[in-house]
């Protein structure tokens, strides 16, 4: 059997077997490039501050949420370096949003809203993790699938080399079959891009490995969390965690810390300018009675092999070329849907002439 038909019959039942899932990272993954943006759009009243003056300390936050909430602890902070951005206080029922200016309340989510729902199906279909992960082996063997797609659509796209529609309406299969033609070859870098770096995420316990050992670099080794407690001890304000943490990443912004037990350690996240992505990629861990560094890595200063862990997941959100870089990210994910809805009528119109 020749090649070309070979691949052809291999494209399409590709696509009929696995385009459901593709569907779903698709839909998926073009909404979670703009998660974050889109989270603050659809909740102004909370995620957007006047500024006023000086912003509040976290003790003086701290105060004032133990007034309106007198039964919560408060267990973790995200700040903000943006003056009109709010901050975020975790307690143990909530996430309570609170104006760093005046210490006001803004608003309480006791649950994940739809976003955290959409990046849960995107990962892992909404399926149980443990034991087995299913939903991510799903979703990891569905992107090779599309990246298989991707390689053999170029192949058989060619010879011919086709960058034009000539509609003849909806019912033509010529058509749709220039429409998914199109798509695929102006998507085509950006789809073997997202689908080479997703790979890499659904399979890191194999692929981190091999970052280390491709740039012949060792993970650095983490203290544990947990530390001796010191009965009398008074630990250090989570205000005080900062600006350790600013001294232990010199050019970094802390943006999330915990508020430790007696004894847990502090563990902040910080990132520098050029982090884009909303988790940072840097950490520090202090001990909260003395205040000692027990841990401090930047993202600048990483081994060559987590640099690497962290290049493969900014460029698979896109979040490594800003707003711009996103914009890709969400149209190659369409493009790709329109790939699967495309072929699947292709294939309902060439059933019926048969």
């Amino acid at each position: 059997m020749r090649l070309r038909p070979l691949l052809f019959d291999i494209h399409l039942w590709l696509g009929l077997v696995a385009g459901a899932f593709i569907a779903v990272l698709a839909i998926t993954g073009s909404i979670m490039a703009f998660e974050t943006e889109l989270e603050r759009a659809l909740h102004p009243h909370r995620s957007y501050v006047t500024p006023k003056g000086e912003r509040l300390s976290l003790a003086q936050i701290t105060a004032a949420v133990q007034r309106a909430y007198p039964n919560d602890t408060i267990g973790a902070f995200v700040v903000s370096d943006r003056p009109d951005f709010s901050y975020i206080a975790g307690v143990s029922r909530a996430d309570l949003y609170v104006d760093p200016y005046t210490g006001a309340v803004l608003d309480e989510v006791t649950a994940p809203d739809w976003l955290n729902t959409i990046h849960q199906l995107h990962t892992h279909l909404l399926l149980p993790r443990r034991p087995h992960d299913v939903g991510g082996k799903i979703t990891s063997s569905a992107a090779v699938v599309l990246l298989l797609m991707v390689l053999s659509g170029l192949y058989l796209w060619w010879p011919l080399k086709r960058l034009r529609i000539s509609w003849r309406g909806a019912a033509s299969r010529a058509s749709w079959f220039d429409i998914h033609n199109i798509t695929g070859v102006l998507a085509l870098v950006v789809l073997l891009a997202l689908t080479t770096t997703g790979l890499v995420i659904g399979f890191e316990g194999m692929t981190t490995r091999l970052f280390y050992k491709m740039t012949d670099s060792q993970p650095t080794p983490r203290p544990s969390p947990r530390v001796a407690a010191v009965p009398g001890a008074v630990p250090i304000g989570p205000d005080s965690a900062l600006v350790l943490a600013r001294a232990a990443l010199p050019g970094t912004m802390p943006f999330q810390l915990n508020v430790p037990g007696p004894t847990e350690a502090y563990v902040i996240r910080a990132r520098y300018p050029e982090d884009r992505t909303p988790g940072g990629r840097s950490m520090v861990v202090l001990n909260p009675y003395s205040g000692k560094v027990l841990f401090a890595e930047g993202s600048r200063g990483a081994p060559a092999g987590a640099r690497l862990v962290i290049l493969n997941r900014a460029i698979h959100t896109g979040d490594v070329w800003g707003i711009p870089g996103k914009l890709l990210v969400s149209l190659a994910s369409l493009a790709a849907l329109a790939q699967v809805f495309t072929g699947l009528t292709m294939w309902l119109k060439r059933r019926q002439r048969t």
